[in-house]
Order: C-alpha cells, then structure tokens, then sequence
C-alpha cells in the first residue's frame, strides 16, 4: 500500500457526513451502540449499520458484543488524534469564512472531554499552568515530567510512570481545535482526567464531550493549579 492509498481510504471514511458525526460523537471514549449513534447521525438504523461496518472494517471504531448490545467505541487513541486534527484544520477554515456565529457551542469551547483527556479552556489551562510550574516540559512532539513534578503528581495522586501495556506515549501536546493552543494527552492526560472526575471535580454531560466544573473542582483547581476558572472564562 503507497502512502497516498494509506491515506486515502480513512479519509474518505471520514468524509462522509454521517460517519463524520458518527466519529465525533463517539470522541469522549465512550462506547455507544448502533442506535444510540444512529440517532446522533441523523440516520436509519439501517443506513447506519452500513456506516459502522465500513468503519470497523477500516478500523477506526472496535466493537464489543455485550449480552444482545453491540458496543462501538474509537478503536485508538491515533484515532482520536487524527480527528482532533481534522478538527483544527476545519475550525481554522471557518475563522477565515464570515459567518455571524461561531459553531462551536460554549459549553465545549469552555471544557470537554478529547478521547480520555481533557480539552478547551480548562484543558489548555492545565496544560499552562503545570509547564509555566515547571512541574512537565513540553516539546511539539511529547512531554515529560520534571522531578518537582513527579513529586507533584504522586501527591495529587497520578504516578508520574502509570504501568500501561499498550506502551502509549507517557504525555504529548495535542493541539486543542478550539483554543489553537496544546492540551495534554497521553498516559498523563488520560490519568488527570480521570483524577479530576474521581475528585468530583468535574461532572460528564449525558449525550455531550462537554464536562461542567464542580463548585469543589473550582476551589480545588484555584487551590491546586491557580487557576480562575472565572478569568479562563473571558478568555479568547
């Protein structure tokens, strides 16, 4: 296979508008079944059993059989990266077309789930306030933790080296399509995403990437990270 037909076939995968909504959707890690996504993708179960074939066969989505229910979820986190930068792309199309407002509901631009990590402003704001900490350097291709932050993280309660079998990448900048500016991502990210919910510092939406800070988060981000969720709000 030549380069061009590597990259051809996911992209005429994710060409498609309803598979384009399918994928989306589907960008929070979570795992939905064909008519929960066949309803997102404004489809009939029929014409989105076609799409979710074609999409496990060119594998970007997995699928999991549980009792009668069939589960499909992104099948990696690659997967997730690639659409996170078609994203970006698209956003930075629409900056330069008029249009009277931005497609981009605040509830996302303010904090959503990318994959397993998080992203908008609260993500990037993270992402600002550990490097400007020095408690993790950041290079436009990966990340890693400084000693100060090795300790940091372990008492926040995030190992600084989580044990992962699939040997993904310890912490990377995933370039955030809303804010144009880098998220963490990762082993790094995934595992301050799930700490921060564990907290209850953060709360998931149902049927959205969107997640809404807690009163607790916020007192516990400005305590921990000095960050002022209000200040990030005004931001952009």
């Amino acid at each position: 296979m030549t380069n061009a037909a590597g990259l051809s076939e996911p992209a005429a995968l994710v060409g498609d508008p309803a598979r384009a909504n399918i994928l989306t959707a589907l960008l929070d890690g979570r795992a939905l079944t064909a008519t929960e996504l066949a309803r997102t993708a404004g489809v009939t179960a029929q014409t989105a059993s076609g799409h979710l074939r074609k999409l496990v066969e060119g594998h970007l989505l997995s699928v999991a059989v549980q009792g009668r229910h069939r589960y499909f979820r992104l099948a990696s986190p690659e997967v997730a990266r690639m659409l996170e930068a078609i994203l970006v792309v698209a956003a930075a199309q629409e900056a330069g077309a008029p249009r009277a407002t931005p497609r981009v509901s605040p509830a996302l631009k303010e904090a959503r789930t990318c994959y397993d990590h998080l992203a908008g402003r609260l993500g990037v704001g993270i992402a600002d306030a550990l490097t400007s900490r020095g408690l993790i350097v950041l290079d436009e291709e990966a990340g890693d933790a400084t000693e100060a932050g090795r300790v940091w993280l372990a008492r926040f309660g995030v190992p600084a080296e989580p044990v992962d079998r699939t040997k993904r990448m310890f912490c990377r900048p995933c370039l955030d399509w809303s804010e144009r500016r880098p998220h963490l991502a990762g082993r790094l990210g995934a595992a301050l995403c799930r700490r921060c919910e564990d907290l209850g510092w953060i709360t998931r939406l149902s049927d959205s990437r969107a997640v809404v800070v807690t009163e607790r988060g916020q007192r516990g981000f400005a305590e921990t990270l000095g960050l002022d969720l209000k200040v990030l709000a005004t931001r952009g």
